[in-house]
């Protein structure tokens, strides 16, 4: 038996990066998934259509705004009247603003805290009766190294990412006597279409501060992801396990 085999998973920002690592994942172990983004391209409808195909799950696309509370909602009743149940949720969907604190624009910090945080605020509230009701459930929220040291120039991303952390303690604590586990991943430096953008530069700065002198992969990190959403972590709540080569020790 695959290690996901028959679980149903909802993944937030997955059309590509590491929200679409995760998928990948997810399906390969057997599980079927629920997709969800802003913006699902038919190149990621595609690839998903296939993979499904590849792996014996069923996959689902659906376009959503996280961001949104009653959308939140209205998104995870869609899922569980499609698979019937929802037992992981992966709460990846992010953005970045960065910018000094000083030049930081209002806008700039609302965006990030509402993509970033409220989001996953709004999908825990609305899977967490599902989860109660069926007395099992992993939550994952998708935090940062930078959430954990801060960051010069991201104080929006970087509170983000601290308050994900802070939000899976707190549900650890309140939702563990019903079987729901909540767990944080955070991420060092990993090529993705946000790491994509830094110069050459930049991104050599970057390697010189990890032990491992690399960035890492989608796939690392979904790696993780896997493990905190199978029973191999069934003893596990409330903890944030680190991905990044070694970045933040």
């Amino acid at each position: 038996m695959k290690l996901l085999q028959d679980k149903v998973a909802l993944i937030t920002g997955a059309a590509r990066g590491i929200g679409k690592a995760i998928a990948t994942k997810y399906a390969e172990a057997g599980c079927h998934v629920a997709i969800s983004d802003l913006k699902v391209a038919d190149e990621a409808k595609d690839y998903y259509a296939q993979l499904a195909k590849e792996c014996g799950v069923t996959i689902r696309t659906y376009e959503s705004n996280a961001a949104d509370f009653e959308a939140a909602h209205q998104l995870v009743d869609q899922i569980v009247a499609d698979f019937g149940k929802l037992d992981v949720l992966v709460n990846n969907a992010g953005i970045t603003r960065d910018g000094l604190l000083l030049r930081m624009s209002e806008q700039q910090w609302d965006a990030v805290i509402n993509v970033n945080l409220k989001s996953a605020f709004n999908m825990i509230h609305a899977a967490a009766p599902v989860m109660m009701k069926q007395r099992q459930g992993s939550i994952i929220n998708m935090a940062s190294v930078v959430g954990v040291s801060g960051n010069a120039g991201q104080v929006n991303y970087s509170a983000s990412k601290a308050g994900m952390i802070a939000l899976a303690k707190s549900v650890a604590k309140e939702l563990g006597s019903r079987g729901i586990r909540a767990n944080s991943i955070a991420p060092g430096f990993i090529e993705s279409d946000m790491t994509a953008v830094l110069s050459e530069e930049v991104r050599k700065e970057w390697a010189k501060q990890i032990p491992l002198r690399r960035g890492g992969k989608p796939e690392d990190v979904a790696n993780v992801a896997l493990f905190l959403a199978s029973d191999l972590s069934s003893y596990m709540t409330g903890q944030v396990l680190s991905c990044c080569g070694g970045m933040n020790m």
